[in-house]
């Protein structure tokens, strides 16, 4: 069993190739359950931000898994296959680990060191492993990869300036408007990124910020952190929008919804008062017809992925991208020398099986004999076995941690003619849940 990755993302796709596969949470679950009913797959992960959507998955042959996980890709998109091929990346086995580590690095983010993609991660993981499909191999790497990110963050100043694509967008906006000081902010989505953005706001001086959401108490909830701040801040639902954009100098939007939330009607032309629309969601919240408004200039994803794509990466880049490499390499020679584990385990148990039986012949030839020099006996042959054994189990963990080491478990079960099924005997699964099934 090998990890798969399957990914569309900023770098390979068109945003709205990204529109069409983007899985909002809502249908997460969905999604995870066709993919864990794929044959080829035991765990998944899916990981669906603003600018990617990548599928983490344990499978049992490449081609199988890979074909299974466009399928089901495919159908989120509502489209074939192939329509999806010159897209996709696909990284297999330690190409995997090392695509992953690079994105909880933030190596792999439309802006380069950004910290969201870390929650990002987690929130996904706990998402996979509320619904059970996600096993050891994934638990482990995913828990691998959080400290990863943790390591690039503390160790490099990769995110020095906070940057994010949401600070991004309103850097954009304030360019526009000659600065954000005083400015009417209109949020619309009270989420994760709504949350970035209201903070983002605030730290420019915004004189008004109203959360429209469709959930009121969580509107509300970010309104009144907003207060607490300082900020002239309320809430409204989203049946106010027309009044509410006209009011608004700045419009963000990022709801995590599957359709356009606010329409061109609910903006219009703005023939005196310039409109700055930031739209981040994918798929677009905001009608693409708003960009032939007078008067309104909206920054979406494209725009931030045309600007981006050249940005230089600098030295904390270089020095992450080495963190990345040094954990690369530590995570693989952990997994190959976890995979010799079970061999010396198995090892350990057959000599302690043949000393059982050798003592045992012992009590049957010798009856008679005294139980305190019986005890001694037993305790001199464990010894001798322990240290026969202590060096050639220590050596082969060593020798199975470095790259081409996959072979000495083999060599050590044929040596000593150990069961081939025995390795997998003693070994614990981190999840021991029949496939599919819900915790």
């Amino acid at each position: 069993m090998s990890v798969l990755v399957v990914g569309l993302s900023h770098r390979t796709t068109p945003v709205p190739v990204l529109e069409r596969v983007a899985v909002t949470d809502a249908e997460r679950d969905k999604v995870l359950a066709q993919l864990l009913a794929a044959p080829s797959v035991s765990e998944a992960v899916l990981l669906s931000t603003c600018n990617r959507v990548e599928v983490y998955a344990v499978v049992d042959s490449f081609h199988g898994g890979m074909n299974e996980v466009v399928d089901v890709l495919a159908r989120q998109a509502a489209a074939e296959p192939g329509d999806l091929f010159e897209h996709l990346y696909v990284h297999y086995s330690a190409a995997a680990v090392e695509h992953l580590f690079s994105v909880a690095g933030g190596l792999d983010s439309m802006v380069v060191g950004e910290a969201q993609i870390l929650g990002q991660l987690r929130t996904s993981y706990n998402a996979a492993d509320e619904a059970g499909v996600v096993g050891r191999t994934l638990h482990e790497l995913v828990q691998h990869a959080l400290r990863v990110g943790k390591r690039v963050h503390s160790e490099t100043d990769i995110d020095h300036a906070g940057a994010s694509v949401v600070s991004e967008a309103l850097s954009d906006a304030a360019a526009a408007l000659g600065g954000l000081t005083g400015r009417s902010a209109l949020v619309v989505g009270a989420g994760g990124m709504g949350g970035l953005a209201a903070a983002h706001l605030r730290r420019a001086g915004v004189g008004r910020v109203v959360i429209a959401n469709r959930t009121a108490a969580n509107g509300e909830r970010l309104a009144s952190a907003l207060r607490a701040e300082g900020v002239d801040a309320r809430s409204t639902g989203l049946e106010d929008l027309a009044a509410e954009v006209d009011l608004a100098d700045v419009l963000f939007a990022c709801t995590g919804s599957m359709g356009t939330v606010v329409g061109a009607e609910h903006i219009g032309d703005r023939d005196e008062r310039p409109l700055v629309v930031c739209d981040l969601g994918l798929p677009k919240d905001v009608d693409p017809a708003a960009a032939l408004l007078t008067g309104v200039r909206v920054v979406d994803l494209e725009t931030l992925q045309r600007r981006l794509s050249a940005a230089p990466t600098g030295q904390d880049a270089l020095r992450a991208a080495e963190i990345v490499a040094e954990e690369v390499r530590a995570y693989l020679a952990g997994q190959r020398s976890a995979g010799v584990t079970p061999t010396v385990t198995a090892l350990r148990k057959r000599a302690a099986e043949v000393v059982d039986s050798e003592l045992l012949r012992l009590d049957s030839r010798l009856p008679e004999l005294d139980p305190a020099v019986r005890g001694e006996l037993a305790k001199t042959v464990r010894r001798v076995v322990d240290k026969l054994l202590h060096t050639p189990t220590v050596r082969v963990k060593e020798l199975a941690a470095a790259p081409g080491g996959a072979g000495y478990a083999e060599a050590l079960r044929e040596l000593f003619g150990l069961d081939p099924q025995a390795p997998s005997a003693v070994s614990t699964p981190h999840s021991t849940q029949p496939k599919g099934e819900k915790r």
